[in-house]
């Protein structure tokens, strides 16, 4: 078997860093690590990551299409706002095409996917109940609030893999770091936790019984409830 040229080790290997520096950067700005507005100077990040500015400089491209940072001519990057009210909405108008697709054809994903989403239901439950365990007037802690965001996002894309279209799939996950960012910026407390727990349940439910049209307007009420919270919230 022959061995690649060495150009193209060499082109494998820099995609390879680039997406561990693109992974890395990203991590950082979901969790919070760098707040929205702060600049976000590419030779200061290559110091931090030790690795060159060029990584930096190609995964930042990236994440700009990606909504999490925008660039500024001749100043560099900076960690994007918050959604503005209009752009919720905007998101939500998208999220409500991709994601009743794809409950009201997860009832075509058999029992195996029932099963999943149940588990996913499941790990989605226990980390509300951590949510509201955790609650105080100082808010929830990072961990506990990360897991739940982790969690509350598996259900819905088990929804995706349970319909088996690779598009919506991909769909879903283009959006998938504006709607995390969503999430960090409208956590509320027990109220909302609960209500999302038992929104979902009506969902594997409507799955459950392979009761497609069920589904998709049981996703619908949850994504418009989910909206007119996460608006609210920003209201405050």
């Amino acid at each position: 078997m022959s061995s690649l040229p060495l150009g193209r080790v060499v082109e494998i290997e820099r995609r390879g860093l680039r997406d561990r520096v693109y992974d890395l950067i990203l991590e950082m700005l979901l969790t919070g690590e760098v707040e929205p507005g702060a600049r976000l100077s590419i030779d200061s990040m290559a110091r931090l990551l030790d690795v060159s500015p060029t990584p930096v400089r190609e995964a930042m491209v990236q994440l700009e299409r990606t909504g999490l940072v925008t660039r500024e001519a001749l100043r560099g990057y900076r960690v994007a706002p918050p959604l503005a009210p209009e752009e919720l909405e905007q998101l939500f108008d998208a999220r409500l095409v991709i994601e009743t697709a794809a409950a009201g054809g997860a009832v075509r994903g058999g029992a195996a996917a029932v099963t999943a989403l149940r588990a996913a239901h499941a790990g989605h439950v226990d980390a509300a109940e951590a949510v509201i365990a955790a609650h105080d007037d100082a808010g929830v802690p990072l961990e506990v609030t990360k897991a739940y965001f982790a969690a509350d996002g598996e259900f819905h894309r088990q929804l995706f893999l349970a319909n088996g279209n690779h598009y919506l799939l991909e769909m879903h996950d283009g959006l998938g770091a504006l709607t995390h960012r969503m999430r960090q910026a409208v956590m509320g407390g027990p109220d909302d936790v609960r209500e999302a727990v038992a929104e979902h349940e009506t969902i594997l439910d409507a799955v459950e019984r392979g009761d497609a049209e069920a589904a998709v307007a049981c996703m619908r009420a949850h994504l418009e409830k989910v909206r007119a919270r996460s608006l609210r919230d920003t209201d405050r």
